[in-house]
């Protein structure tokens, strides 16, 4: 996973033959196209849709366990995530941890094979998609990290908008296999049925192996980071002393590093919550079938990836907090849409228009905009990161977004509790993503922000 020689993080400015940077960064992205196999099949589009179905209690109280219970698993992340990434970055382990996190979300993937379609199974199925995202959070941290040894401050909102795409293509060929081989056919792929749920649960070990695989390229093609030999033999609870010690730091050198951490917490919890809970509200609120889902999930992926990958490129021309505050905007106004525009019965203000074709057209413009938030959010970020402190950044920027992700998840879920119908959950999603925008109306781009200076122990 790791070679014993390390090979020194390149310097944004430094030299890299562009063959080799081209290849690391087709490596780095293939791990982003396998996690579609968890972030697309699993928490999105298929599993949590099966999770939050009649056969577990219900709908509306399937579907607040699940926000609930994602809620919870935020916090671990928000106590965790820097150390996660301090530690990493410190003792030259940066690959060896996104290799482990990443093997122990293909683990819990896996183990959802085991959630049978009856209520008793609920908290079973919820705590093990728990699991993944924390895990997947910790993955993330040095994933992103990464960003900064493959691209160069004149390509890093490209690099990270390729990614990105990249995760979404991934998310189509996934989704379309779990169709074909498991969903829509009868008998699916080695004589699976769906009697009991097995073609759900075998989606389950499916996605687990897809993980695996694609995510083999960035941990032999990558370098990994050099040991910081001051810090890296600190003890965990010394590493929060130290923790806080660099966050005084970043505040008094470069506070609007910080105020864009908190701005991103807000707005990223609410775009998490579109990928969460968008299954769902289509299933739910929208009558849809779970093919009917999947159908749409593969157009949404493909929209979701050209709109990533033309985001990256503006990013680089206008700048990232532009292209997140556009983006933002177009999600308030097509998410606004969709709970106007409901279903005929169950439309917010008494407008009448198909269900189906308000969630196809303002379903997809949602998926057309929060790709490029969460691309320039990754660059923006990765522009003010100090050398060598990235993945510690990173696992602040996980903390701080978990540190506030009860409330999407939590507003979600009140809504419905609050007007006893699950289409109500996407007020609380909007809330979310407006309170994140006017946040980050004030913070300002990293060209006009230094970056910090931090002490190394």
């Amino acid at each position: 996973m790791t070679s014993d020689t390390e090979v020194p993080r390149a310097s944004p400015g430094g030299f890299r033959p562009p063959d080799i940077r081209k290849r690391q960064v087709a490596a780095w992205a293939a791990w982003d196209w396998g996690s579609a196999a968890f972030n697309a099949v699993m928490t999105t589009f298929v599993f949590t849709v099966y999770l939050t179905s009649e056969s577990f209690g219900g709908e509306a109280h399937a579907s607040s366990v699940l926000g609930y219970g994602v809620a919870l698993a935020g916090v671990a992340v928000a106590l965790l995530a820097p150390v996660v990434g301090q530690r990493s970055d410190a003792g030259g382990r940066r690959k060896l941890w996104l290799g482990i996190n990443t093997g122990m979300v293909c683990l819990v993937t896996a183990l959802c094979f085991f959630v049978f379609p009856r209520p008793e199974f609920l908290l079973l199925g919820v705590g093990l998609i728990a699991l993944g995202n924390v895990f997947s959070e910790f993955a993330g941290v040095n994933y992103n990290a990464m960003l900064s040894q493959i691209s160069t401050p004149a390509t890093v909102g490209r690099v990270s908008g390729f990614g990105w795409g990249m995760g979404y293509v991934g998310g189509i060929a996934a989704l379309a296999a779990v169709l074909v081989g498991f969903i829509n056919p009868d008998v699916g792929w080695f004589g699976v049925t769906s009697e009991d749920g097995l073609n759900i649960r075998a989606v389950a070990v499916f996605a687990a192996v897809w993980l695996a695989v694609f995510a083999l390229p960035v941990l032999f093609m990558v370098p990994e980071v050099p040991r910081q030999q001051r810090a890296a033999g600190i003890g965990f609870f010394a590493s929060y002393g130290l923790l806080f010690r660099r966050i005084k730091a970043i505040f008094k050198t470069s506070p609007h590093t910080v105020w864009f951490l908190l701005a991103s917490a807000v707005f990223r919890d609410g775009l998490a919550a579109v990928f969460t809970f968008g299954g769902v509200i289509a299933g739910g609120t929208f009558g849809w079938e779970l093919p009917e889902v999947i159908m749409f999930a593969i157009f949404g992926n493909v929209v979701a990836a050209v709109g990533a990958i033309a985001g990256g490129v503006l990013d680089d021309r206008v700048g990232p907090k532009n292209v997140i505050v556009f983006s933002l905007v177009g999600l308030l106004v097509s998410g606004g849409l969709i709970a106007v525009f409901g279903p005929d019965e169950q439309s917010m203000l008494g407008l009448q228009w198909s269900g189906d074709t308000t969630f196809w057209i303002f379903g997809l413009l949602l998926c057309l905009f929060v790709g490029p938030a969460q691309s320039a959010s990754r660059a923006f970020l990765a522009r003010l990161a100090p050398e060598g402190q990235e993945a510690e950044l990173f696992g602040l920027y996980a903390t701080t977004g978990r540190a506030v992700s009860f409330l999407a998840p939590a507003l979600f879920a009140a809504f419905i509790s609050i007007f006893g119908a699950q289409r109500y959950g996407i007020l609380g999603i909007l809330l979310v993503l407006l309170l994140g925008l006017l946040a980050l109306l004030p913070v300002r781009s990293p060209d006009k922000t230094p970056r910090a200076v931090v002490p190394e122990v």
